[in-house]
C-alpha cells in the first residue's frame, strides 16, 4: 500500500517531519511518500494561505505520476479537501477531521490547540463543515507561529502543554488534538503533562487511509463529490483543462 502525505506549506523540514511521523504510524508493508507542494507558502497561518495551499496541493497530487492508494491532507483547518475527493478515486482523509474523529471514540469532549489565534476561526469551521463541531469543548491558540515548532521544540512543547491543561481544567475537555501538521511528534510529551489522550492528526490519518483501502472503500461519487466536468481553464499555467486524476492506480492491498 502506498500513500502520499502532502504538506501544505513548502517547508522541507516540516514535509520531512510530517513524513518520519505517518511512517511511525503506518503498518507493515506502507509506503509513506510525503509530498511537498509545488508553490505556495512557508507557512499556512490564514485564509489566503490555505486557499493558495488547497490549489498547490491539489496541483501537486495531480502532477503525481507513480501509483498510490490514499491522500493525507497534513494541514489542520486547511481548505482543500473537497477539490481532492472530486480529482481523486481513491481515499482522501484531512488531519483535521481525522483527529476529531478519532477523539470522540476517546472521550465525550475534545479540544485542539492549534498555532496562532488568527487559525482558530479556519479550525472551527471546517470542523462544522466536517459534522464535528458539537462535541468540540474548544479550539484554543498556543502563540506559536507554524515556523517556532521547529525552531524551539521544547517550548513548544510548554506552550501547547499549557493550552491543553487549560483545555481540560477550564473547558472541560476529556481528549487534546494537536491542531497543526507541524507539531507531529509532540503528542506523548502533551500526554505526559496533562494526563489527557492526545490525538496528532497524521498519525490518526495513517491508520485511517489504511482501513479504508483494505476495506476497499474510497469517496463516493454519487453526487457531491463527483469527479469535475472537463472544460477550458483559462490563464492557468499548470492545465488548460479540468480533468481527474488519470485513472486510479491499482490497489496493492500489501
Amino acid at each position: 500500500m502506498r500513500i502520499l502525505v502532502v504538506n501544505v506549506n513548502t517547508t522541507e523540514s516540516i514535509t520531512a517531519s510530517i513524513g518520519e511521523q505517518a511512517a511511525s504510524a503506518a503498518s507493515p508493508g506502507t509506503e509513506i511518500v510525503p509530498l511537498t507542494p509545488l508553490f505556495g507558502a512557508e507557512s499556512v497561518e490564514g485564509n489566503y494561505e490555505s486557499y493558495l495551499a488547497a490549489i498547490a496541493v491539489m496541483e501537486t497530487v495531480r502532477a503525481h505520476r507513480e501509483p498510490f492508494d490514499a491522500v493525507i491532507q497534513a494541514g489542520y483547518g486547511e481548505h482543500g479537501r473537497e477539490g481532492l475527493q472530486e480529482l481523486l478515486d481513491v481515499p482522501v482523509v484531512d488531519i483535521t477531521e481525522a483527529a476529531a474523529s478519532t477523539a470522540q471514540f476517546l472521550g465525550r469532549t475534545y479540544s485542539v490547540v492549534t498555532s496562532l489565534d488568527r487559525t482558530v476561526p479556519l479550525i472551527e469551521e471546517r470542523l462544522h463543515a466536517a459534522g464535528l463541531s458539537e462535541r468540540c469543548a474548544s479550539v484554543r491558540a498556543s502563540g506559536l507561529a507554524v515556523l517556532d515548532l521547529e525552531r524551539d521544540e521544547q517550548a513548544a512543547v510548554a506552550a501547547i502543554a499549557e493550552e491543553a491543561g487549560r483545555a481540560v481544567e477550564e473547558d472541560r475537555a476529556e481528549v487534546i488534538c494537536l491542531g497543526c501538521g507541524g507539531m507531529s511528534g509532540l503528542a506523548e510529551r502533551v500526554a505526559e503533562r496533562t494526563g489527557a489522550p492526545v490525538v496528532d492528526g497524521v498519525t490518526a490519518a495513517v491508520t485511517i487511509a489504511e482501513s479504508l483501502v483494505r476495506l476497499g472503500l474510497s469517496t463516493s461519487k454519487v453526487r457531491t463529490y463527483a469527479p469535475p466536468r472537463p472544460k477550458k481553464i483559462v490563464n492557468w499555467p499548470h492545465a488548460d483543462t479540468v480533468r481527474p486524476h488519470p485513472g486510479p492506480p491499482p490497489r496493492r492491498h500489501d
